[in-house]
């Protein structure tokens, strides 16, 4: 399936994210400046950038971590203004609480059959019959798949992803990256992906943003088939050329 033809379905399972006019100053230090962005439900986007360019300043405002010095952050056309409740986030560090077993830690919140629920995300995360392991007896990766159930049990509309794959080796990430692109899939969820690493924003996004402080420098469609082999397809290396030169 291609780029085109996900965005011609009408996805259930996100909500569409909008920013306006946007400004967002520490002090005197202007971190964004008159950012303009919309992001249609469903989409998967990734945004490019050196540090200190404004990703994480970005992330935090879709999230409601953080508010706007000026302009407009909404999600389903309301305005965000406290941590959103469809919006879950998974960061480079899995986070989990270490006295707690794998299947309390997908279950933090204790919602009505957190359990059961619990068991079955883990199981599309690839983790079954770990539930009842220490978060100290698994593997970077496996960690990871642990915070991405936690993420993922509440059936969010949105994910927002920090750099989550960046502390893994290669083989780990690839399997990370596969795994993400499947449930995304299956689920439709809008999802803005974080990260440094060009080769990655290729390979799993549908669209790439560059940010080069504080302005979009580049907004490009990545209308490659899906599922997607990285590195297997000449347009791949070419779009991976073009954002390089942007950022």
């Amino acid at each position: 399936m291609s780029a085109a033809e996900f965005h011609a379905q009408e996805s259930a399972g996100g909500q569409p994210i909008s920013l306006s006019r946007v400004e967002k100053s520490f002090g005197k230090l202007n971190v964004l400046g008159n950012f303009n962005l919309e992001i249609p439900a469903g989409q998967f986007l990734a945004v490019v950038g050196r540090s200190g360019g404004g990703k994480s300043t970005l992330m935090r405002l879709i999230a409601g971590l953080d508010t706007a010095s000026s302009g407009h952050v909404g999600i389903g056309g309301r305005k965000v203004e406290r941590l959103h409740p469809s919006v879950r986030l998974l960061f480079q560090e899995a986070r989990l609480v270490p006295w707690q077993r794998v299947i309390e830690n997908v279950g933090i919140a204790r919602g009505p059959n957190w359990q059961k629920t619990a068991r079955r995300t883990l199981a599309d995360v690839g983790l079954d019959g770990r539930e009842n392991d220490w978060p100290t007896v698994l593997s970077g990766g496996q960690r990871q798949r642990v915070a991405l159930a936690r993420a993922l049990v509440s059936a969010p509309q949105i994910l927002l992803l920090d750099e989550p794959f960046g502390a893994l080796d290669a083989l780990t990430r690839i399997e990370m990256h596969r795994l993400l692109e499947r449930l995304w899939t299956e689920r439709g969820f809008t999802t803005v992906l974080i990260t440094h690493d060009v080769a990655e924003a290729v390979a799993l996004a549908d669209r790439v943003v560059v940010l080069r402080e504080g302005a979009i420098a580049l907004d490009i469609d990545i209308d490659l088939d899906r599922p997607r082999q990285e590195l297997a397809d000449p347009r791949a290396v070419d779009l991976q050329r073009q954002i390089l030169e942007a950022v």
